[in-house]
């Protein structure tokens, strides 16, 4: 016998739990579905489609009820002779509108007749306007993570392309997805009233309807009797406490069902839970600072000793005094307060920090307060280099009592 063998007594399927999954009925999401078909009903008339605009934190749906209502949408419109055509492109890695449209142009063309970089922004505009009139009919271009473009040129100039004579054959419609709430606000007046003529918000789904995802997914993954209802409800828990987040809660489970075959126990159980929460909280706090500049670094060494000084949720402006005296200590020239405030607000969107807006009205105007939102002494852990360089404070220094 080898050193590996199938495993069969725990998971039927484990693929299901996984984020690329797409289930066959979306549930916790009614609300948002019934907006969504409205928005996208010009499409199955045969008329332009709506630009729709989504936002929401990360794992709250945006992406799951787009697939599956562009499905939906593609199947029925076979059923009335409108014919679609689905582009599907993640901006993460995309920074500009130019870098943009030639991703567009080579998701219409064969693999060996695509477009590099070289090119004016004019002819690559041009190239994209031959190709989606090639297509003709309707098109739905779904940018997701679209708040990872700099210039909003693109935002403004496939919305208006038939109006400005570009196209004529071709109807074409955005789907924006963007986990950033603030990026509409970014973007120019004229791109904002085309790009976000449907707009959509997902909220952080409530611990019932993480239930019902997990346990939807809980029934195809698992074989009969192996998960109870009490470990669902725990998942869900953690999972409403963590932001929300299907996409942690979800992991949050496979990451149980491995720890139950891991000691080959025949179900899962609560303390499988406990113990899958901990290492996978460990490895996204590891992550995350791995992957901090070591500016970023300093401002969260910064923030966490006020946080063990009991001293937040605290303003930006109160955190630069002991951002600099750190960056003294660890002989680092201090960003000015704008650039600071900025990795603030990256271990916000990282999950490592919190940020709350307060609204003093006029005598105290509107700003954000900051906490942490992770294990301080996993944070300290993951930031060993730089406190070996600043230093310990006596709040902290009582967690590597005993560390090796």
């Amino acid at each position: 016998m080898g050193l590996f063998e199938p495993d069969t007594e725990i998971y039927r399927d484990r693929d299901v739990l996984r984020e690329d999954y797409q289930p066959e009925k979306i549930v916790g999401r009614d609300t948002e579905l019934r907006q969504y078909i409205s928005a996208l009903q010009p499409v199955i008339n045969g008329d332009q489609p709506s630009n729709i605009f989504l936002y929401g934190k990360a794992g709250v749906g945006k992406t799951a009820c787009t697939g599956y209502l562009l499905s939906e949408l593609q199947s029925d419109a076979e059923q009335y002779n409108v014919n679609i055509t689905l582009i599907r492109t993640n901006c993460e890695d995309l920074s500009t509108s130019y870098q943009v449209a030639i991703q567009l142009i080579n998701e219409l063309r064969l693999p060996s007749n695509q477009v590099t970089t070289g090119y004016s922004k004019r002819q690559v505009y041009k190239m994209l306007w031959e190709e989606l009139e090639s297509v003709g009919d309707t098109i739905i271009i779904v940018l997701d993570e679209v708040d990872h473009i700099d210039d909003d040129s693109i935002l403004y100039q496939i919305p208006h392309a038939r109006a400005n004579g570009n196209l004529s054959e071709a109807k074409v419609g955005i789907i924006g997805i963007s986990n950033d709430f603030k990026f509409r606000e970014s973007l120019s007046s004229k791109v904002q009233s085309s790009l976000c003529e449907k707009e959509l918000q997902f909220p952080a789904y409530e611990a019932d309807e993480l239930r019902d995802i997990l346990r939807q997914r809980a029934d195809v993954a698992f074989y009969d009797g192996v998960i109870s209802e009490a470990v669902i409800a725990k998942c869900a828990a953690y999972g409403a406490k963590d932001a929300g987040d299907a996409r942690q809660s979800l992991d949050l489970l496979m990451e149980t069902g491995d720890i139950a075959v891991e000691k080959r126990t025949s179900e899962l159980a609560e303390s499988h839970v406990d113990e899958a929460r901990e290492s996978l909280e460990k490895s996204r706090v590891v992550e995350g600072v791995a992957g901090l500049t070591h500016q970023g670094q300093i401002v969260l060494y910064a923030l966490l000793m006020l946080n063990e000084e009991g001293k937040t949720p605290t303003r930006a402006r109160d955190v630069q005094p002991r951002y600099e005296m750190v960056c003294n200590r660890a002989a680092v020239d201090p960003l000015v307060p704008r650039r600071m405030r900025d990795h603030l607000g990256e271990l916000a969107m990282l999950g490592i920090a919190n940020r709350i807006e307060r609204n003093k009205g006029e005598s105290g105007g509107r700003y954000y307060e900051y906490s942490l939102d992770t294990s301080p002494k996993l944070l300290l852990q993951a930031l060993q280099e730089t406190v070996d360089v600043v230093g310990e404070i006596e709040t902290t220094a009582q967690w590597f009592d005993g560390q090796t």
